[in-house]
């Protein structure tokens, strides 16, 4: 019990979750790159690593590749109008696994 209150010092569920990173950047051809990542204040079984995250790509109003947790789906990617599972490891690994999908599209789209 000593180690619960431990661990979650500074948590309670009445707490927002924190946001821990942003980033936006408009790329030359115009297309957006945006990433939100939120510090929940309690984990669940759907957001099992504490995090809540949006990362978008899109350009001239198109959504094309997108990763969310959203409530209810868990953790998910969207590549144009496909959406799939997603294996959460680590952030590092989600923004490098998203930025690999954008260079694949934009590489698909050169052909």
């Amino acid at each position: 019990m000593v180690i619960d209150t431990i661990l979650n010092y500074g948590y309670s569920s009445h707490m927002k979750a924190t946001r821990i990173f942003y980033d936006k950047a408009i790329l030359p051809d115009g297309s957006i790159v945006e990433m939100t990542i939120w510090q929940l204040p309690n984990t669940t079984a759907e957001r099992h690593h504490g995090l809540k995250y949006s990362l978008y790509y899109g350009r001239n109003g198109e959504f094309i590749v997108g990763y969310d947790n959203e409530r209810g789906k868990s953790d998910h990617k969207h590549i144009y109008n496909v959406e799939s599972r997603y294996k959460f490891i680590d952030v590092e690994t989600m923004i490098t696994d998203f930025l690999a999908d954008i260079e694949r599209v934009q590489n698909e789209s050169d052909e």
